[in-house]
């Protein structure tokens, strides 16, 4: 793959590096501010249901309350394991490995990376291994 674009700390002056540098840093000032949401919608949650009956079992709105709960801190949990996947990507970026397949060593297609920016995979090998999608 002649033609795909090289990102690691020897091109920090081209474009590539500097456009997937500045993908990977908004990306992560998104989901920071995501997670800060996340976590004051989680606090207020908490906060309303201490207002009320503490017995989920036999409040009406008890399951609601707790799938609320429960939603909201997948939710942050999901926003934090994007975060740490942004992180490795910085990382590889810096040490000149983003854009390799973690899989079979091959280039991760430069589409995939526009909607995937952390991927660690091909569209091959994350096909054969769902949880790497």
């Amino acid at each position: 793959m002649a033609n795909a674009p090289r990102y690691g700390p020897e091109e920090t002056g081209s474009s590539a590096f500097s456009t997937v540098q500045a993908r990977l840093a908004a990306d992560r000032t998104d989901t920071l501010a995501r997670a800060a949401a996340l976590s004051r919608d989680f606090d207020g949650i908490v906060a309303a249901n201490a207002l009320i009956a503490v017995d989920d079992e036999h409040d009406p709105e008890g399951g609601t309350t707790a799938f609320e709960r429960a939603h909201v801190a997948s939710l942050m949990a999901q926003a934090r394991e994007h975060l740490e996947e942004l992180d490795r990507a910085l990382e590889r970026l810096e040490q000149g490995q983003y854009g390799q397949c973690e899989g079979c060593g091959g280039t991760i297609p430069p589409e995939r990376l526009e909607i995937r920016p952390a991927a660690t995979m091909c569209v091959r090998c994350a096909g054969s291994d769902p949880r790497r999608a």
